[in-house]
């Protein structure tokens, strides 16, 4: 529902304002007139509603500011010039400030689509899928700007891997797990292309194309082994300068245990732990168990996952963590 009145009122604060109000609606009629047949459809109704009302309402003001302008600067034609130069400035900036919106509500669909937060399925291609035809819809609108191209290309290489991310049961299997020979070729192809669009347009990459050059790189392995992790480290930190946030930290230090070991990755984990940011990121304490099993901390591993499962609302990542914490404390007992 925010993703929705996002994309139409192009900005996620006042998005996630109006669907609160329309809850908030909800929650004092339904009780008295009864559940809607739709009730998705009835709140993403109300949201839109009272954002045409908000519109409304600011249009109004905005007429009484320009009122009140005019009659401070009548008579001075100079000011009423320079005034007019600035707005239009201020247009296309707040227009940029409207795509970096709508690129960051089609990703969330996509991650929610790869990766989903709660349920009992460990992905919703069909949310995949419509996020990648709302960004292959932006390139063809505006194909002269690069992180479009960027996000698209993203969203086409994590695509490739969705049939492989799940086993029969619709379990879910991590990267290194996947049988690569069911990743999407045509996918692939689609998002090298995009990537290499973006390289055309510039020579500094956004934070979609720095993503999107790290999925290249494990796109393009037919063998885990293969896979550049150092390449994978500079990517990383690149991304770091650029967008700096302890989820980028997360995941650079997690190529960091595949390019030099454990030990080290570990210090920058608990680092992050340290700070507090992420203390409800299940996957925080699902990486740090992941390192102490490597390094033979089988114990506390599995305390890690334990923790990470209780953090997630996913039934299936649920299973799969309960599992790892099973498997390190199996572990522990050979071990002793």
């Amino acid at each position: 529902m925010v993703a929705v009145l996002a994309a139409f009122t192009g900005n996620i604060a006042l998005a996630e304002d109006l669907a609160q109000e329309a809850l908030a609606d909800a929650l004092r009629q339904w009780p008295v007139d009864g559940t809607p047949l739709n009730p998705g459809a009835w709140l993403t109704a109300v949201g839109k509603r009272k954002a045409v009302d908000a519109f409304r309402r600011q249009r109004v003001q905005e007429t009484k500011y320009a009122q009140i302008g005019r009659e401070l600067g009548a008579g001075d034609v100079g000011s009423t010039s320079l005034d007019s130069a600035g707005d239009a400035h201020e247009i296309d900036d707040e227009r940029l400030a409207r795509l970096s919106a709508v690129l960051e509500v089609v990703y969330l669909i996509f991650n929610e689509g790869y990766s989903a937060t709660s349920g009992e399925q460990w992905t919703r291609p069909e949310l995949c899928g419509e996020a990648l035809r709302l960004g292959r819809v932006l390139a063809a609108l505006l194909p002269t700007e690069p992180e479009v191209h960027g996000l698209v290309a993203l969203m086409e290489f994590h695509s490739s891997r969705l049939r492989a991310r799940t086993g029969a049961a619709g379990e879910p299997l991590l990267l290194l797990e996947q049988d690569r020979r069911l990743w999407d070729r045509l996918h692939i192809g689609r998002g090298e292309a995009a990537l290499a669009r973006v390289d055309e347009l510039t020579h500094a990459r956004g934070p979609y194309s720095l993503q999107a050059a790290i999925a290249g790189c494990h796109a393009r392995t037919f063998r885990p082994e293969e896979t550049d992790w150092a390449e994978i480290v500079r990517l990383y930190t690149s991304l770091a300068e650029l967008e700096p946030s302890p989820i980028v930290e997360l995941n650079r230090a997690v190529a960091v245990s595949r390019a030099s070991g454990p030990t080290q990755a570990l210090a920058l984990v608990d680092l992050i732990v340290a700070t507090g940011a992420l203390e409800r990121y299940h996957l925080l304490y699902s990486v740090r168990g992941d390192l102490l099993d490597q390094l033979g901390r089988h114990e506390e591993a599995a305390a890690e996952f334990d923790h990470a499962a209780e953090l997630t609302a996913n039934g299936q990542e649920r299973a799969l963590l309960r599992g790892r914490a099973r498997q390190s404390l199996a572990a522990t007992v050979v071990a002793s």
